[in-house]
């Protein structure tokens, strides 16, 4: 047996004088002898194929172990100044931004009949638009709506395939008909006499 070695974890051995390969005879448990197996020229069983290893999926699974992706291989030396420099920049820009709320917190509650400004103006941006301009808003949606089902619908005529969201709108016609005539409007979008 000195002239032949294991090549493999699949138990597959070469000859080293001929360089042929095959699975060495064996005995079974119950006793009884197993054959010896040739491996063909070319052959690689899947136990001796190598695994890619993806090095960004790699990174991606060691994350929130610390540091920046993919700097594992780089030294731990104190990091560099430009990134110190940016990270004291944006913690002084953030404590400005602290320090003048809370100025602007302390001068509202030193006047008098602020916060009930601040009330009518929340007052002013919650008031409802002109019911006129809501319900023409609406009619222009359901407008454009009803145009595009009615494209579908050409479309479908024409004998060409639809996806099932398609044929939703499609069905939806007389529906938005129906909301156009309540807002009244016409099934062409224009008012009524």
């Amino acid at each position: 047996m000195s002239n032949k070695e294991s090549a493999a974890s699949s138990g597959i051995v070469v000859d080293t004088a001929t360089g042929e390969r095959h699975v060495p005879s064996s005995t079974r448990a119950d006793g009884s002898k197993r054959k010896e197996i040739r491996i063909r020229p070319g052959y690689q069983p899947p136990e001796d194929v190598k695994v890619y290893k993806n090095p960004s999926a790699a990174a991606w699974q060691t994350r929130g172990k610390g540091g920046v992706p993919g700097a594992e291989g780089l030294g731990t030396s104190g990091g560099s100044p430009a990134a110190s420099a940016a990270s004291n920049k944006n913690a002084k820009r953030r404590e400005a931004k602290k320090k003048a709320k809370s100025e602007e917190k302390a001068d509202d509650e030193n006047k008098p009949g602020v916060a009930g400004l601040d009330a009518g103006k929340e007052e002013v941006a919650q008031k409802p638009l002109d019911p006129e301009a809501e319900k023409e808003k609406k009619a222009r949606n359901l407008k454009k709506k009803l145009r595009q089902a009615r494209d579908l619908r050409d479309k479908k005529d024409k004998g060409e395939s639809l996806l099932p969201e398609q044929l939703a709108k499609i069905i939806k016609i007389n529906e938005l008909i129906r909301e156009l005539d309540s807002l009244g409007f016409d099934s062409d979008g224009d008012t009524k006499p």
